[in-house]
């Protein structure tokens, strides 16, 4: 994720931008520069217009010092990049990218659940293509959001390229969490929620692998907590329960791709093998993780 500052040249004043209660101080610069720091927050606020304020003669060490300072002061996850250009830039917006994860274990790892080959296939190609297509989209369209939240809110207003590739970049990142090579059952808090919620773990089970079956063509099985209630729902395509389009929203705690690519190699048309295998592989503890 960049934070693009674009600083133009007035002479005998200095940029300034607020960055939550900190300020970066940028004197004239008229050669191209690049000023690299780490942000500290998870959100981000809405940006000010710029504006100008006499200062002090500051020499280029010494804005190099300040705006680095300043901008590390301020927040953490986030990469900024400061842009000093000639005369004719202006601010833009903070930019989302997508990045794809290395896998939390190896390919075979998931057999005789999910076989090697899908999952080379599975990762290699469907997932580096929503990654790879959703970041070309973003910038193609201008697209600009704080963080994914706040892009997939407005997820209606998204072109479709859009929304499938961010959809399947997101959901295919989460799958891969949901899942471990130790696979065991489910235990403490998480499952206390689901007897409380469906009655059973077999119940549960149940109406889980129910939604994952009536799910027409492509899409997701999910497990979701909204309002402090658990809930099974399914979603089309690439959709997630995260995105206002959605017929039930909440905080998706479980899913399950029930594309074709994501089992036909191993399973061709026995979708209902695949989803009772995959039982196997849940990581529970993952899921309790995100349980409020």
């Amino acid at each position: 994720m960049n934070v693009r500052f674009s600083i133009g040249c007035i002479s005998g004043s200095t940029w300034t931008r607020s960055i939550g209660s900190r300020r970066i101080w940028v004197k004239e610069v008229c050669d191209p520069l690049t000023v690299e720091c780490s942000l500290f927050s998870s959100d981000l606020p809405p940006w000010s217009s710029w504006d100008t304020m006499p200062v002090d003669p500051m020499d280029r060490r010494r804005f190099l010092f300040r705006a680095g300072q300043s901008a590390a002061g301020a927040f953490i996850g986030y990469k900024a990049t400061i842009h000093a250009m000639e005369r004719t830039s202006a601010p833009t917006m903070l930019g989302l990218t997508f990045t794809q994860e290395p896998l939390p274990y190896s390919y075979e790892a998931l057999e005789p659940s999910i076989d090697r080959m899908t999952m080379e296939i599975h990762y290699l190609k469907h997932h580096a293509a929503y990654v790879k297509n959703v970041n070309e989209a973003l910038a193609a369209e201008k697209v600009e959001a704080i963080d994914i939240n706040d892009l997939f809110k407005r997820t209606s207003l998204l072109s479709p390229k859009v929304r499938n590739n961010a959809g399947g970049a997101w959901n295919h990142g989460f799958f891969w969490r949901s899942m471990t090579p130790a696979g065991k059952a489910p235990e403490g808090k998480i499952e206390d929620a689901l007897k409380g919620a469906f009655g059973s773990m077999d119940q549960f089970r149940t109406a889980f692998a129910d939604a994952a079956m009536k799910r027409f063509g492509s899409g997701w099985a999910w497990l979701v907590e909204s309002n402090g209630r658990l809930m099974i729902t399914s979603t089309p395509n690439q959709d997630n329960p995260l995105m206002d389009v959605a017929e039930a929203r909440g905080t998706p705690l479980l899913g399950l791709d029930v594309w074709e690519h994501a089992y036909y190699l191993k399973y061709q048309n026995k979708r209902d093998e695949y989803v009772n295998n995959w039982w196997k592989v849940v990581d529970w503890s993952a899921v309790a993780a995100r349980l409020g």
